[in-house]
């Protein structure tokens, strides 16, 4: 029997491990909060809703896959929980049971001994997943799911329990093990034949010693280990065929089990997600993949899913069309929302190339091969090396693993140099990198960067702007706006003026006195600030 709740026609490899460069997107789009949402508190859920939430599908038609088994368990939700109970118990049971099977250092006999227990107890949970299916098979649409209820319907009948108990009930041998042999030229046991129990039953007469004998039998000595060692092995030759068989089914159903709690896990952690976003009123929706390289992107209210697990008040969302453009460059005052806007857009493909719903009233885009994000840092405590060493040193590994049709996201880029040499950098790199096919998310306050592809490359472009109101407050929405050759870091200062100055209020008379422009002297001190690589 097949799961096959994530692919149509093959199970996930748990087993394969995490892509490269997969401690970077964990960090720069804090998909710690996201995954902690979807676990619960379960490690199990964690290192599922990783493997799978990182593991991007490059085919639309999978994604949709599993978008529609998603819908089914968001309808169901009781019953993927119980089905999900179901396998984790059958794991729990397996390692409750004493003994075990399929260790070399193990005979025949203790083989299956421990896998008719184990398959005993796999009945029992074989059983409940029946009973669910029977209840519940007709309330599910999705391929995926019904596939798996016509599976168990079919395969999990009365008939192949009556079979399968009687079969467990007979490899007992409670009577002993029945094992037929034949002498051969040099008068060793030859030809090892278990036989039925039935078969070695003596007759009720026979066994009250008044009847005609149909076997002879022989007793050890209490004391005789060399003829009980004789014994042992040839009843192991006798049901080493057996004993393998069932360790064989044991280990089928149980490898059942494990990928059935680990499909149904991935779901669970979704079905988690859409609680802790429904209970904060978040809006979700059902994105819309499209084909590689068809340059698709568009969004209505896109917020961060992080964000909005992390912060007590709603978020923002921004709307935006960027179908046809390979690079999206945004910029605008500081403290305005770019930031947040970009990890949207990471967070949002991730959980749209996984099979899950988005944070958006709507949200259309291209699947991308690889997604890869490129953030600032903070200086190196070790002083091994300079912000822009690690800046190129990373952006290196990107290109040793990159390919047409991924997708970077670029958030303050080579700010670890002046204006000049940091715009000279990121446009030789993005300008690389679109040559490629890859499309590019640019946050950045290099209005010389910003402007030199407005003024080169105008067509493939769209310029992105963070709104500012005219007194200075953020409304943290994104406007489709030319760069300017500031990011209003005068802003910052006045924030900070309360504790800078004591006087503050003749701060903001200098400044109302010179029509809200910086006293003499501070605009020199943000431009230095700001032109230098360290605003945020």
């Amino acid at each position: 029997m097949k799961v096959h709740l994530l692919y149509e026609d093959q199970d996930f490899d748990f087993v394969a491990g995490l892509p490269p460069g997969h401690e970077e997107l964990i960090q720069d789009l804090k998909l710690t909060t996201l995954l902690r949402a979807m676990a619960g508190g379960d490690k199990f859920l964690t290192e599922v809703s990783q493997q799978v939430l990182l593991a991007c599908l490059r085919d639309p038609g999978e994604i949709r896959y599993r978008q529609r088994v998603l819908a089914d368990c968001l309808a169901q939700p009781e019953v993927i929980r119980q089905m999900y109970d179901i396998a984790v118990g059958a794991l729990q049971d397996k390692r409750h049971l004493w003994g075990g099977f399929g260790g070399s250092y193990q005979t025949a006999s203790s083989n299956l001994s421990g896998a008719v227990a184990h398959l005993e107890a796999y009945l029992v949970r074989l059983r409940q997943l029946r009973a669910i299916a029977d209840e519940h098979a007709g309330k599910f649409s999705s391929d995926g799911l019904r596939a798996l209820f016509a599976t168990l319907l079919r395969e999990l009948d009365d008939e192949y329990f009556e079979e399968v108990s009687y079969h467990l009930r007979q490899l007992r041998f409670r009577a002993g093990v029945p094992v037929s042999a034949e002498l051969g030229s040099d008068n060793t046991g030859i030809n090892f034949v278990l036989r039925a129990p039935g078969d070695s039953r003596r007759r009720w007469a026979e066994r009250l010693g008044i009847g005609p004998r149909s076997s002879y039998s022989f007793s050890l000595p209490p004391r005789d280990e060399a003829g009980a060692n004789i014994l042992s092995d040839l009843t192991s030759r006798g049901i080493n065929l057996v004993a393998n068989a069932a360790a064989q089914s044991a280990d089928h159903i149980g490898s059942y089990f494990t990928m059935l709690r680990a499909e149904l896990g991935f779901y669970v952690g979704c079905l988690n997600l859409a609680d802790r976003l429904a209970a904060k009123g978040v809006p979700t929706a059902v994105p819309e993949p499209a084909k590689p390289a068809s340059l698709a992107f568009s969004c209505a209210g896109l917020r961060d899913a992080c964000l909005e697990l992390q912060s007590p008040d709603p978020v923002v969302g921004n709307d935006v069309v960027a179908d046809g453009k390979l690079i999206v460059i945004i910029t605008g005052a500081n403290s305005g929302g770019k930031s947040t806007f970009l990890r949207s857009v990471g967070v949002a493909q991730l959980m749209m190339q996984c099979g899950l719903f988005v944070t958006a009233g709507a949200y259309r885009a291209d699947v991308a091969h690889r997604i890869f994000t490129h953030f600032i840092r903070e200086e190196d405590p070790g002083m091994t090396s300079g912000r822009l060493d690690d800046e190129l040193s990373r952006m290196s590994a990107i290109a040793d693993q990159i390919e047409p049709h991924c997708l970077v996201l670029f958030n303050e880029s080579f700010a670890g140099t002046n204006e000049s040499e940091g715009s000279e950098i990121g446009y030789q790199v993005a300008r690389a990198l679109l040559d490629a096919q890859v499309r590019v998310f640019y946050v950045t306050h290099r209005f010389e960067f910003a402007e030199r592809f407005l003024r080169d490359h105008p067509r493939s472009a769209l310029f992105l702007r963070a709104e500012r109101e005219p007194d200075g407050r953020r409304t943290y929405k994104l406007a489709v706006k030319e760069p300017l050759p500031t990011s209003f870091g005068e802003d910052l200062y006045y924030q900070l003026g309360g504790w800078l100055d004591e006087d503050n209020e003749r701060l903001a008379q200098d400044r109302a006195d010179s029509g809200g422009a910086l006293p003499p002297g501070v605009t020199d001190l943000f431009s230095n600030w700001y032109g230098g690589g360290a605003r945020r």
